[in-house]
């Protein structure tokens, strides 16, 4: 902004031309009273000076009167510096003229005239003029210093001129009076700027204040003592949807609240919480508080107490925040593929629910496994299984609603928490009828599955509830459950418990057995079907417990399994079975189980070429077997480790053939040298001539791909004959020739058939 030569702003250099150029009426009056005056004195003294001043000061106010309307017709908006001095300097003019035709008047009224009366009142006019000086010109300083000059000076004058003492002593005395009067209107002027420019720079303050304040980002609302509201911003009424914040002013906030915003709920009120919850930050019990407006807004406040009373509210919108903390809240509670409850978070909901429950009555617990849920997704693929399982999930909290709270614990294992709220007698029924709902077909991707669950359930007081205790005894019961069949339930009763504590003991002694090796090796012989000669020896890990005897293979076995010590049994039989066959014959070879777990990992090839050095045995002369389940998980890498294996000399043979899934895709497909069928199509093929045909089949294409048949559980003489008759075996291993024996024993066997051959070659020798 533009200033002018004495530093005054340009703006309030114009609004003090302005103030030169209005109160015409003043002006006006001042003429009439200076011409009346003088017309007083030429009626009293008869002097025609006055009448000539008269007319000068007529011709003065005409001058001043033009450009007083010339003033008031222009644009004062464009007006430069120089052209507001220009306007003040013609005022100027037509201000000091009149000044002095007035100090001349009385000058000459001292001189000239011998009239007290028009003495007096010459001067008394003029005298009366320089006070108005202080009202009417402190806009201007040359107005007000002419004026004063104008006035006085011509008097001042004509008193020296008198040469009379009295009269120099009072011209003197008009000095510090027209000083006076000089000070008082530059005064009056300076008190003026100071307060145009206070008041200026007061409101620039308040408009910088009024733009931050509107585009600060948080909600701002100052009350005060009464709850009303005395300022608001743009954001606070955008938030709570308020509307014209400049109507807000002194408006009670519960009212505003409650039939102007956002929260003009259709009965009129506003919900307790938040009144609760704003009135606490008003009288300052809170100073921060998060309240939720709406669905999806959340505002959090805080509260500033005043001294006088007031305070002022600052909220800002956090629903982008809350939103993120509640899906990572969802994230940490909920399973991200089922959308059920997670372990931890059914825990916490069943604590809950215990807690704040009033009555005591009988809760139930159910886990669910989904039977043979593995094969899925070995058939069809993970996405699948995920899809079937997430279907799963929805029938289970459908068929749930409102009797059970449902959860998943991991992998294909549900659970359901039964509070029985409404006390129940028949809680068993319930659950069980549940679990039936859940048997049933369903459908992913246009596939159907007929799907089976494997139920475990628990039901006891609520009073004894255990959250350590429940999983293990419901636990107990799905084993149950599992071992009766698929699609089982089972409740848990006591005896449960004493299995599982005599289990777990079990597990202990298996455990302290692999570790010390105090397993032992058995030797069940395959034969040629005419029983000539052994081939081949299978071991068979056999463990004598101490107390209980002898504990049979598919019971500890298993075990091993489920301790993941299984492959510390595969090693011990394979050290042992390389030693005793490096003590055999040449032409004899020896087969050892490899486990689930032991194809899992590629290290096993590292046992097996440990296991053939250190007893100095050649690949050939060792076998390996392989269930169908093996092959079944992680068939890439078993077939990688099969072929390494299969590289080195080693024979593989698959075990248990037939029993498992797509069994003939196998033969193709892996790296294998030997089928061993199993005793399922053994057993009665005297009687079922459909089993025997299968049992031919099976045999004709194992040969047809050029692999090596072994017949397993051949019990019974009829069963060899036809074995024979069919030549459906390259060997034969089962009872009919031997169980599993000890190494003495093949030892004495393989003596006994090297001299009943020898004993055969000397009798065709003697004929």
């Amino acid at each position: 902004m533009g200033r002018g030569a004495d530093g005054v702003p340009t703006d309030v250099h114009l609004s003090f031309v302005r103030s030169l150029f209005g109160n015409r009426g003043t002006l006006f009056t001042g003429m009439v009273v200076h011409i009346l005056s003088y017309g007083i004195v030429f009626e009293k003294t008869g002097s025609i000076f006055y009448l000539y001043l008269s007319a000068v000061l007529v011709g003065i106010f005409s001058y001043r009167l033009y450009w007083f309307r010339r003033f008031d017709g222009i644009d004062k908006t464009r007006l430069t510096e120089a052209e507001i001095v220009h306007w003040e300097t013609r005022y100027v003019y037509g201000a000091a003229l009149t000044a002095a035709m007035l100090g001349i008047g009385s000058g000459y009224s001292i001189l000239a005239l011998d009239d007290a009366f028009a003495s007096f009142i010459c001067i008394a006019v003029t005298m009366a003029s320089m006070v108005s000086i202080v009202g009417r010109n402190y806009g201007s300083k040359k107005a007000v210093n002419l004026q004063t000059l104008g006035c006085t000076l011509p008097i001042i004058i004509a008193c020296l001129m008198t040469r009379d003492f009295y009269m120099a002593v009072m011209s003197v005395m008009l000095v510090p009076f027209g000083l006076t009067t000089r000070a008082m209107a530059n005064g009056v002027r300076e008190f003026l700027y100071e307060n145009v420019i206070g008041r200026r720079e007061t409101a620039v303050i308040a408009e910088r204040f009024d733009t931050a304040l509107n585009n600060m980002p948080h909600g701002l609302m100052m009350l005060d003592r009464s709850n009303r509201i005395q300022v608001i911003n743009r954001k606070a009424c955008e938030l709570l949807q308020l509307g014209d914040k400049d109507a807000l002013k002194d408006s009670d906030l519960d009212i505003v609240l409650r039939f102007g915003g956002r929260q003009a709920f259709m009965d009129g009120s506003m919900p307790g919480l938040i009144q609760r919850q704003l009135k606490q930050l008003i009288d300052g019990t809170l100073s921060r508080a998060l309240i939720q407006f709406g669905g999806d807004l959340y505002l959090e406040f805080s509260a500033s107490q005043r001294g006088d009373g007031s305070v002022v509210l600052i909220f800002e919108d956090v629903s982008g925040r809350i939103g993120a903390e509640q899906k990572i809240l969802h994230m940490v509670r909920f399973d991200s593929l089922t959308g059920l409850p997670n372990r931890d978070y059914f825990t916490n909901l069943l604590q809950d629910h215990l807690e704040t429950r009033d009555r005591q009555s009988t809760v139930g617990f159910m886990v669910l496994d989904v039977d043979e849920f593995k094969h899925v997704n070995d058939m069809r693929g993970h996405v699948t299984g995920d899809k079937l399982l997430c279907t799963i999930a929805a029938r289970l909290s459908a068929v749930a609603a409102k009797h059970a709270i449902a959860g998943r614990l991991m992998g294909d294992h549900f659970v359901l928490f039964f509070p029985n709220d409404d006390g129940r007698p028949d809680l068993d029924l319930q659950i069980r009828q549940m679990h039936a709902k859940l048997q049933d077909v369903y459908t992913v991707d246009d596939l159907t599955f007929h799907v089976s669950m494997s139920g475990g359930y628990v039901v006891l007081d609520s009073r004894d509830l255990r959250m350590e205790e429940w999983q293990i005894k419901a636990d107990l019961a799905l084993f149950e459950a599992k071992s009766r069949g698929k699609g089982m339930i089972a409740g848990f009763e006591q005896e449960m418990d004493a299995r599982y504590v005599e289990s777990q003991k079990l597990k202990s002694a298996l455990r302290e057995a692999v570790e010390k090796d105090d397993l032992h090796v058995v030797y069940q012989p395959m034969y040629r079907p005419d029983g000539s000669q052994i081939e081949c020896c299978e071991a068979l890990a056999r463990w004598v417990h101490p107390e209980k005897g002898q504990i049979p293979p598919n019971v500890f076995i298993q075990m091993a399994e489920d301790m993941g010590v299984v492959s510390d049994i595969t090693r011990f039989v394979l050290n042992q079975a390389c030693r005793d066959c490096a003590s055999w014959p040449d032409n004899v070879a020896v087969s050892v189980n490899l486990s689930v777990q032991d194809l899992r990992d590629a290290n096993i090839i590292t046992v097996v070429s440990g296991a053939l050095a250190a007893a100095g045995l050649s690949p050939s002369r060792l076998h390996l077997e392989v269930t169908e389940s093996c092959l079944m998980d992680e068939p890439v890498t078993v077939r990688a480790i099969l072929s390494e294996l299969r590289g080195r000399g080693i024979t593989i043979a698959i075990d248990d053939f037939g029993t498992g899934f797509s069994s003939l895709s196998y033969l193709d497909t892996l790296p294998l040298d030997v089928v061993k069928i199993d005793r399922a199509f053994v057993r009665n093929i005297g009687e079922d001539a459909r089993r025997l045909k299968l049992l031919r089949g099976i045999v004709h294409l194992s040969r047809e791909l050029g692999l090596k048949i072994v017949v397993e559980g051949v019990e019974t003489l009829d069963q060899l004959a036809l074995i024979n008759k069919y030549e459906c075996s390259d060997l034969v291993q089962g009872y009919v020739f031997s169980t599993p024996v000890s190494n003495q024993a093949i030892m004495t066997l393989l003596a006994g058939l090297a001299k009943r051959t020898a004993s055969r070659k000397r009798k065709v020798v003697v004929h």
